[in-house]
């Protein structure tokens, strides 16, 4: 494993690195605005490796802190993956205390099931259980017709 830095909170990522392998490498945001990207990651928990001061992964987690997380977006530039980025972030976040309460944590990703089941990820026990409203190009109907924050 590379000897990566582990930062968490919004402020503390390199935003533009993020949002650039979001809209133009990944399959599941591609064409995201900045804004949508930078916004996601205000009500997140959010986590970047880095290596020599340069951001080469993030993930981030949606969540209450005491018993559901949704894991979202993450990433690992790709002349870094396959060396062990991806899984120094997710070791970081599942010891977290709060994580170690969750009773419920869930992801999408069509395509790196084998090293999230490295970290007891599952298929759905009851996929009858579940149920969503799937929208997958929302992002690009509202790229810019954002509110300026959320409030509740």
């Amino acid at each position: 494993m590379q000897s990566i830095t582990i930062r968490t909170g919004k402020d503390n990522m390199d935003i533009k690195t993020v949002h650039a392998f979001l809209s133009e490498h990944s399959y599941w945001a591609k064409g995201i605005s900045y804004a949508f990207v930078e916004r996601s990651m205000t009500h997140s928990y959010c986590v970047g490796a880095f290596l020599d001061d340069k951001q080469v992964g993030f993930g981030r987690v949606v969540t209450d802190y005491y018993t559901f997380a949704w894991f979202a977006d993450f990433m690992v530039l790709p002349e870094h993956q396959g060396q062990g980025v991806a899984k120094q972030i997710l070791a970081h976040i599942l010891k977290q205390d709060w994580a170690k309460r969750l009773r419920r944590i869930m992801l999408n990703t069509r395509d790196a099931h084998s090293l999230y089941r490295q970290f007891d990820f599952k298929d759905l026990a009851n996929p009858a259980f579940a149920l969503e409203i799937s929208r997958p190009g929302i992002h690009l109907q509202y790229a810019d017709d954002l509110p300026e924050s959320y409030t509740h």
